[in-house]
């Protein structure tokens, strides 16, 4: 996913920055872009298109949609959750896994016992049964991923990387 949503930023420069976590990858665009006309489908056709662009063994498909946030403070309101959301979702995957794959519950047992747990339940079950401290898990599961265009210090160039990182 980082890789096309990588392919995807290098052919649009009008996208500022990029937030990724699990299967969903959302794109910040400038507020002067003026790409194909602001037309919310022919950007969101292009950019699933680019997805596509990295070799893969099958076409896959894509959830797409294009929001206008009005205020700077509403497009960090709303990267604001879906980091909150990466966290929530792997912390929960990661107990319900242990206690299938290591624990011998069931699917429908490990969602059972995982059924009204707060975060600090869940945590206490990867420790004292697991041995896990969820606070030692890669960023990258807890946060997602952020990929940002840095300039390249050289004299008279425009060039921009992209780079990834999974924490500010």
């Amino acid at each position: 996913m980082n890789k096309a949503a990588t392919c995807v930023m290098q052919d649009y420069k009008d996208i500022v920055m990029a937030y990724g976590q699990s299967d969903e990858y959302s794109f910040v665009l400038r507020k002067s872009c003026t790409l194909h006309n602001r037309r919310k489908s022919k950007i969101d056709l292009y950019q699933q298109s680019l997805f596509q662009r990295p070799k893969l063994k099958y076409p896959p498909s894509f959830d797409g949609r294009i929001v206008l946030y009005p205020t700077d403070q509403n497009l960090k309101d709303y990267l604001s959750w879906r980091q909150a959301d990466c966290h929530i979702n792997n912390l929960y995957n990661t107990t319900f896994w242990n206690l299938v794959l290591t624990g011998g519950l069931t699917p429908a047992e490990a969602e059972k016992r995982l059924c009204g747990t707060l975060s600090s339940d869940k945590n206490e079950i990867l420790f004292s049964e697991f041995g896990i401290n969820y606070n030692n898990e890669l960023e990258v599961y807890k946060k997602g991923t952020i990929l940002l265009r840095k300039r390249l210090k050289r004299p008279n160039s425009d060039k921009h990387k992209i780079v990834i990182l999974h924490s500010i």
